[in-house]
């Protein structure tokens, strides 16, 4: 079995900005193998990676993003919110909300893979998975892109779009018989609510190898789903995963 993966949850957002460059950069530094983001439409049918349907929580802007086009939700900073983090530096206040584009060219250089949750249960952005299928296809360097979502349609019109795209469905609930789901609709993956997996971890034990838990960030769990073997841990803290996933090493 492969050993675990760690993906930077909306890039390393336990000491950075959220869904920012910045953020993302951080979290490639640290060594990911991957990155998660999620991402929404705006008024003028742009990507932009932002986790709310509005600017509100993570911006000094307001407004949900559908309502907004580009150029106004570029007006807002991203960082200058996170005046409460240890590291913060008022350079932070520069980061502006990405687009999905702005994101794949800042990966261009390295081979790690990007997990892109499309937010699509609240709102319908119509042709929202056209619209990433043809970035990806441009800008993604054929690069190894998951597209997940707790909206079934929106990845099951990804793989139409694009046959072999990799799907996964989010969760937050145990679903019996899972793996019926994984094979009936074609699911390369289940990313589960780390919640549903600790609860009952033998329920899962033949799936481990197609499940990426989220988010985790005490020790505790982190160590005990490195034990599990989960194909991957989504987390705020990759330095801290990638530490504990060495120490590992260091003594098997």
């Amino acid at each position: 079995m492969t050993e675990t993966k760690v993906y930077g949850h909306r890039g390393s957002m336990g000491n950075y900005p959220e869904n920012t460059l910045l953020g993302f950069h951080e979290a490639i530094r640290q060594g990911v193998d991957g990155l998660e983001l999620d991402v929404h439409m705006t008024k003028d049918g742009e990507i932009v990676v932002i986790h709310d349907e509005t600017l509100d929580r993570t911006t000094d802007g307001t407004g949900f993003i559908k309502d907004l086009t580009l150029n106004e939700i570029k007006q807002y900073s991203a960082g200058s919110k996170y005046e409460y983090f240890t590291k913060f530096d008022a350079s932070w206040s520069a980061e502006k909300v990405p687009t999905l584009k702005e994101v794949l060219e800042l990966l261009k250089p390295y081979d790690i893979e990007l997990n892109i949750e499309l937010k699509t249960y609240v709102f319908n952005y119509e042709g929202i998975e056209e619209k990433i299928n043809s970035l990806v296809e441009a800008y993604g360097n054929e690069r190894r892109i998951v597209y997940s979502s707790f909206h079934l349609p929106s990845i099951l019109r990804i793989k139409k779009l694009e046959p072999a795209a990799e799907i996964a469905w989010l969760l937050n609930q145990p679903i019996p018989l899972l793996s019926d789901y994984l094979k009936g609709l074609q699911l390369n993956a289940l990313h589960l609510d780390k919640q549903v997996v600790l609860a009952n971890v033998h329920q899962w034990k033949d799936l481990y190898e197609k499940v990426r838990v989220w988010t985790v960030n005490g020790d505790d769990e982190i160590k005990q789903l490195l034990d599990l073997k989960v194909n991957t841990i989504i987390t705020d803290f990759p330095e801290k995963v990638l530490f504990f996933k060495s120490e590992r090493k260091a003594f098997a």
